[in-house]
C-alpha cells in the first residue's frame, strides 16, 4: 500500500498503535502455567475492545486470533488449551489486525525464565537485525538492502534465517507485494517508494534454517527442533529514517 494522503497514514498509525499495544498486553501475560490459548483470548478481548479484527481470521480464516508459536514452532502457530507455556520456553506472538480497512502486523520473542544465554543471544541478535533493517529503509533504496542488512547480522552471529520467511507489503491487505526477504537476492531490486508501508520481519534460528507444516495445516516447525526467534515491524518509507507505526512505549 502507498499511503497518499493524510487520512491513509493516520488509518495506518491508527491500527498500527492498536496492534503494537495488543502485543505487549500479551506478552506481559507470559508466564508459567498460562496456555496459548489463554494468551490468544487475552490479545482477542483486547482487540475487540478497540474495534479490531483480527487479520489471519478475515484474511485466511485461521482459527484463532493470533499467532503463538512456542520452541521449536517457528511461526503461524495456532494456540491451544493444551499447549501449557513452561519455565525456560521460548514463545513468539505475532498480531495483527484490521482496522476501518487498514491493515497492520507486529510480532515479539519473549522468554519465560530461566532463559539459556544461546537464547537470551539469539534474540538481542534478531532485535539488533530489525533495527538495522528498518535504519536502512529508506525512499531509494532496493528493497533488497533489507534482506542484505538482516543476513549480514545472521552471519555475523552464526544464524539461519528461513528463505520461506520474511516481510512484505502491508496496509490494504495482510500481505501485498513487495516480499521483502531476510536474505539479499536481486529479484526484489524494486526501490522503496515514499509512503509505501510494508513490514520487517527477521527470523533467527539456531539450527539448520529449515522447516515443514505440522499436521494442523498452519504451524510452522524447523525440523531440526532447533529454536528460533521473530521480531517484526510495520513501517511507513519516507526519504529518511521510515515510521514505526506499531512501535509502542516499552516495547521492541
Amino acid at each position: 500500500m502507498l499511503c497518499t494522503d493524510k487520512r491513509d497514514r493516520e488509518g495506518i498509525m491508527r491500527i498500527g498503535r492498536i496492534c503494537g499495544l495488543a502485543l505487549q498486553h500479551m506478552l506481559a501475560h507470559v508466564q508459567p502455567g498460562i496456555s496459548t490459548l489463554e494468551l490468544d483470548e487475552i490479545g482477542a478481548t483486547f482487540l475487540r475492545q478497540h474495534r479490531a479484527i483480527s487479520a489471519p481470521k478475515k484474511a485466511y480464516n485461521f482459527p484463532s486470533w493470533t499467532c503463538i508459536s512456542v520452541n521449536d514452532e517457528v511461526a503461524h502457530g495456532v494456540p491451544s488449551h493444551k499447549r501449557i507455556v513452561q519455565a525456560g520456553d521460548v514463545v513468539n506472538i505475532d498480531v495483527s489486525a484490521v482496522l476501518d480497512g487498514y491493515w497492520a502486523d507486529t510480532g515479539a520473542t519473549v522468554l519465560v525464565p530461566p532463559a539459556k544465554p544461546a537464547h537470551v543471544a539469539l534474540c538481542q541478535a534478531t532485535i539488533n537485525a530489525l533495527h538495522s533493517a528498518i535504519a536502512s529503509a529508506r525512499a531509494g533504496v532496493p528493497v533488497y538492502e533489507i534482506g542484505r542488512t538482516i543476513e549480514a547480522h545472521a552471519k555475523r552471529g552464526g544464524y539461519r534465517v528461513f528463505r520461506e520467511l520474511g516481510g512484505h507489503g502491508v496496509g490494504r491487505h495482510i500481505h501485498e507485494d513487495p516480499n521483502v526477504y531476510n536474505y539479499f537476492t536481486r529479484q526484489v531490486s524494486d526501490r522503496l517508494v515514499n509512503g509505501l508501508v510494508l513490514t520487517v520481519e527477521p527470523f533467527f534460528n539456531l539450527g539448520r534454517g529449515r522447516l515443514y507444516t505440522a499436521k494442523d495445516k498452519w504451524t510452522l516447525k524447523s525440523v531440526d527442533r532447533s529454536i528460533s526467534a521473530q521480531y517484526e515491524h510495520t513501517i511507513i518509507i519516507q526519504d529518511d529514517k521510515p515510521i514505526l507505526c506499531t512501535q509502542v512505549e516499552g516495547g521492541h
